[in-house]
């Protein structure tokens, strides 16, 4: 998707951030950038993986009864344990696959492997209590799939879906119809998440099983992009059956590239965006396009030097949702070096709010109703 393309465009970088090249892409040009990480193969069709495909263990980073140890994971070490609320998770990662070799990543990619490990330890372990956790691999769009206009890049995001999409069949086949399910992403896997909802669940009989939809750090027009995914956008905290998403700037943010590519990208139902509005959820309030002081932040993760753990800290930042839908979080602050230009703190959009995404799930997920 051209919309895919020009949002990540602006955002990928962070990924390339957290492994420590933040300061080299800050100062490069448009052009460099591509050039580093642009894939200069030829797009080759690779073969769809089998209808049973995902029965494999092997195919999930994490699943029941594999790779709890990453999901679960919380704050100053130590294992999340299933809460009394039942519910299942869905979690795409977001990108992980640097390399300018191929347009998608291996399976067997054992750096991206090893990249999409971190991130699901700081964007997955909000969702530790869920009874079940199920993060699959995937021949995900490489990084440089998001610097160009080559057709080769839609062919590669067309790809990483198809797994997506696979992965999610087999998981809805393994979890109850009587318990609630809940889909979660970041950034690419956020885009595969929207993408679900529009073309696998929307008037499927699997639209009144899906308790919540978390599709973190992507921008949804209210008017161009939520009428195609068949859930509304979450409007009062405790809501079921709803879509939450944010997009996080500190102050002052400079969003007039990020807001300008929006509008100019085409949403869900084919139509350019404009000056459509953008979903904003206040992670503090769970409400759209509201405001909260620092003292409702129950829970800020912030992250050690090396990566290896982090501490909670409360009251860290606030959050209100500006007229662009756009959630601002107050003065800078110090996370790390993974911060972009402009005060986008787009690899944080889950950590700047660990503690109450963490609690937002539970309390929505005990709103939902089985299916009759």
């Amino acid at each position: 998707m051209k919309a895919a393309r020009i949002f990540l465009y602006m955002i990928a970088t962070g990924i390339v951030l957290v492994i420590g090249t933040f300061f080299a892409l800050r100062i490069w040009s448009d052009e460099l950038t591509a050039l580093a990480f642009v894939p200069t193969a030829e797009f080759e069709e690779q073969q769809a993986l089998g209808v049973n495909a995902y029965a494999d263990p092997a195919m999930w980073i994490a699943r029941p009864g594999k790779g709890d140890e990453i999901v679960r994971w919380q704050p100053g070490g130590g294992v999340q344990k299933p809460g009394t609320t039942r519910y299942a998770v869905f979690f795409i990662h977001p990108t992980s696959f640097l390399e300018k070799s191929g347009w998608n990543a291996a399976l067997d990619d054992k750096s991206a492997d090893d990249r999409a490990r971190l991130f699901l330890k700081g964007m997955a372990s909000p969702f530790g209590q869920a009874r079940e956790i199920w993060v699959p691999r995937y021949r995900q769009a490489a990084y440089g799939a998001f610097l160009t206009d080559d057709p080769s890049a839609e062919k590669a995001l067309d790809l990483a879906y198809r797994d997506v999409a696979l992965a999610f069949d087999y998981f809805l086949a393994q979890v109850p119809a009587d318990e609630p399910i809940v889909l979660a992403g970041h950034s690419q896997g956020s885009l595969h998440l929207l993408r679900l909802l529009a073309e696998k669940v929307k008037g499927t009989p699997a639209q009144r099983r899906i308790a919540m939809a978390y599709a973190i750090g992507w921008p949804i027009s209210l008017e161009q992009d939520l009428p195609s995914l068949g859930l509304p956008a979450c409007s009062v905290r405790h809501q079921a059956g709803c879509i939450e998403s944010w997009v996080s700037f500190a102050e002052p943010a400079d969003t007039a590239q990020m807001l300008m590519r929006f509008r100019d990208s085409p949403g869900f139902d084919g139509k350019p965006r404009t000056d459509s509005a953008i979903l904003c959820t206040n992670p503090l309030t769970g409400r759209a396009a509201d405001s909260a002081p620092a003292s409702a932040n129950l829970g800020t993760l912030v992250p050690n030097a090396s990566l290896t753990d982090a501490m909670l800290t409360p009251g860290a930042v606030p959050a209100r949702c500006n007229s662009n839908g756009i959630l601002l979080i107050g003065d800078p602050p110090a996370l790390g070096p993974a911060v972009l230009p402009g005060n986008n703190y787009h690899v944080y959009d889950i950590p700047l709010f660990w503690k109450n995404l963490q609690q937002d799930v539970t309390e929505r997920v005990k709103q939902w109703t089985p299916p009759a």
